[in-house]
């Protein structure tokens, strides 16, 4: 009797440390965490990771350091998916052709949802002639004061498109609210990066003054073109160290400094010279052989 007590401690340890084992290594994994259940279905860490790596930069690091943007869109995806498979719809199989050609296309559950798109909005939503006819009073100055006969087409099918946006917004809405969503802040909080850092006003007041030329960067983390010209600030500002300064300052935290400079697109180079007057601004993008340019013209050392 002691020897089968005793075997059945031992399996039972066993199956106890194998248990722990299986959740430590792959229940317990980071990847496999989850981060969000929609209506008891899970999704993890990585699935929210291969997501972000389908992105470009910078929108992948963009959504890094906001991912409830990208989360809610995988939420929303899901249960697009979820109302697809009620709705019994099946993806078209891909004919050989397609496998010839080594189409990529989209997924199978990307077409799923765009055949539940098809048939919940398959037909065109009405649009009156009374509606034409408003918005040709609103907006005629607009479009060059054309007589109505020769937009109304054109006007009709911008209404049409208007009306059948807000009826798939107004669907993917009400899935959204009745549906059984919960996020793991904790874990989403964990998982996001932080955002790069403005200089400060005082940054802005200091440079004027150090007898160097200067160029000031007004944009935003949360835009995409002024992400896009960070690399590029970053390489100027390391080759030409001591001879120029660039600063990158946020304008929606420090709005003061907007409005005194009157920035009104994002981002606008402001370029200063070594007295610290303002001589060259230049909105959008730029590139970093004018931005060199640019400063060996206001009086950078070579």
């Amino acid at each position: 009797m002691k020897r089968k007590i005793i075997l059945f401690g031992a399996i039972l340890v066993i199956l106890l440390a194998g248990a722990s084992l299986f959740y430590f290594l792959y229940l317990g994994h980071p990847g496999r965490q989850t981060l969000a259940g929609v209506n008891h279905e899970r999704i993890t860490v990585e699935e929210f990771n291969k997501e972000l790596e389908k992105l470009e930069e910078p929108l992948r690091e963009m959504n890094r350091e906001e991912p409830q943007n990208l989360l809610e869109g995988m939420i929303v995806q899901r249960l697009l998916l979820q109302e697809a498979k009620k709705e019994g719809i099946s993806a078209p199989a891909k004919t050989y052709k397609d496998t010839a050609e080594g189409k990529n296309g989209p997924t199978v559950e990307e077409t799923r949802i765009m055949e539940l798109m098809k048939k919940k909005f398959s037909s065109k939503p009405e649009v009156t002639q009374e509606e034409v006819q408003a918005f040709y009073s609103v907006f005629k100055g607009q479009i060059g004061e054309k007589p109505l006969k020769e937009v109304a087409p054109m006007i009709e099918q911008m209404i049409r498109e208007s009306k059948q946006r807000q009826a798939i917004e107004e669907f993917v809405k009400e899935l959204r609210t009745s549906a059984k969503v919960e996020i793991d802040q904790g874990r989403l909080q964990k998982i996001t990066v932080k955002p790069p850092e403005s200089n400060t006003s005082d940054d802005f007041k200091k440079a004027l003054t150090d007898g160097k030329p200067v160029l000031v960067d007004f944009g935003a983390n949360s835009c995409i073109p002024c992400r896009q010209m960070r690399p590029v600030l970053k390489e100027v500002e390391k080759e030409y160290t001591g001879k120029a300064k660039i600063l990158v300052i946020d304008v929606y935290q420090y709005q003061n400094l907007a409005r005194e400079y009157k920035i009104q697109v994002l981002p606008t180079l402001v370029f200063f010279d070594s007295k610290g007057k303002e001589v060259f601004r230049h909105f959008g993008i730029m590139e970093k052989e004018k931005i060199v340019g640019k400063f060996k013209e206001i009086g950078m050392e070579s």
